[in-house]
């Protein structure tokens, strides 16, 4: 079965990608709740860049599928353990308290 073969190397690869895709990703999506354009168009477009190595590469074997859900998995933990440790903002045009 060569669809077992795994390249340790690309393997890890793909769960890097994956796992700062998904960090992307959550930085895109609460700009996007915080209304900040231009944070969340250049999220939007990093997220594309990084993503696009690991469809590239486990693509040419279902096997890396799997270490690209490690990597999702990953990113998005991470980055919201990130995105609760910073103090709390109010949304884009809500009155000040």
């Amino acid at each position: 079965m060569s669809g077992l073969h795994i390249d340790l190397l690309t393997a890890a690869g793909v769960v890097l990608a994956t796992a700062a895709t998904d960090a992307v990703y959550v930085m895109f999506t609460s700009a996007v709740s915080a209304r900040r354009r231009f944070s969340a168009a250049s999220w939007s477009s990093f997220w594309y860049l990084l993503s696009s190595y690991a469809v590239i590469n486990y693509t040419e074997n279902w096997v890396y599928v799997c270490f690209a859900a490690v990597g999702s998995w990953i990113g998005a933990f991470f980055s919201l353990t990130f995105l609760r440790a910073l103090p709390s903002r109010p949304p884009a045009g809500s009155a000040p308290e």
